[in-house]
């Protein structure tokens, strides 16, 4: 039987897809279907997503370019799941405690699991070999559901009839030494949790997350997420991913509306 036009048409473009994604990434069709990279690949702890890139190859068997391209698609899907999958794992719910070591219970892996499989695909590059890349994106906040559950012992009671009023806390815990993790707590001096992912209602434990990390101070109080007049704090100690708060804040917190709080409007300041 002859060779199908559109098999021979595969044969060198395929060389250069066997010499990665990189080399094909620089032959895309047209800048109106290979935008550029709108994301860098990784977590973005400000902005709480989590991203990666899938590459699909096309499909040799396919009958036309448009069949190949769509198999080049799915396989881009699934690769960019394995990559979330494997990106999600390392990161930190606590300082000792990785999503990772989490997901060694069954029902804990489903969930984080099926969190992932709800990524948003951000960008689309299509390649004149029928090759597809995808950037895809997936909320930290979800990841987080997925991990913490409500708990009884933890349920704080949110002050909403307090007169002074804020949009959200920014915690300062520069030189303390923590790392970002997806599960941070707010002590008082005895310990006692005033903040915590534990006590948020669910909805805003998957929509806006427990917190958003910044290394600029300045940057943390125009965050978008603790709006135009944020309450700043500087936390005094660490206990791992634990922050400690001056008894003179867990005094102001308990007397002002909190309403921010149980909406997850907190930034933390790192270095």
């Amino acid at each position: 039987m002859r060779p199908s036009c559109w098999g021979l048409l595969l044969v060198v473009p395929l060389t250069a897809l066997a010499q990665g994604r990189e080399a094909r990434a620089s032959k895309p069709v047209s800048a109106a279907v290979a935008p550029r990279r709108v994301a860098t690949p990784g977590v973005n702890w400000e902005g709480q997503v989590l991203r990666a890139t899938g590459a699909g190859a096309p499909d040799l068997k396919a009958a036309n370019p448009s069949q190949a391209r769509l198999g080049a698609e799915r396989s881009a899907k699934a690769d960019a799941y394995r990559t979330l999958l494997e990106r999600v794992r390392v990161l930190h719910v606590s300082a000792d405690r990785s999503v990772g070591d989490e997901m060694a219970r069954d029902d804990v892996r489903l969930r984080v699991e099926e969190a992932i499989r709800g990524y948003k695909v951000v960008a689309k590059r299509f390649f004149s070999d029928s090759g597809v890349e995808l950037d895809v994106e997936v909320p930290l906040a979800v990841v987080t559901a997925a991990l913490v559950e409500s708990s009884a012992e933890a349920v704080i009671a949110f002050n909403g009839a307090g007169t002074r009023k804020y949009t959200g806390l920014v915690v300062d815990a520069r030189g303390l030494g923590v790392k970002p993790v997806l599960a941070p707590r707010l002590l008082d001096a005895s310990g006692k949790a005033v903040y915590g992912a534990a006590a948020l209602p669910s909805q805003a434990r998957g929509s806006t997350g427990v917190a958003a990390w910044f290394d600029d101070l300045d940057a943390a109080k125009r965050a978008a997420l603790v709006g135009e007049k944020p309450m700043v704090v500087k936390a005094t100690g660490a206990k791992g991913s634990d922050l400690v708060l001056a008894a003179d804040d867990v005094k102001t917190l308990g007397e002002v509306d909190t309403r921010f709080l149980s909406e997850g409007r907190v930034v933390i300041v790192l270095q």
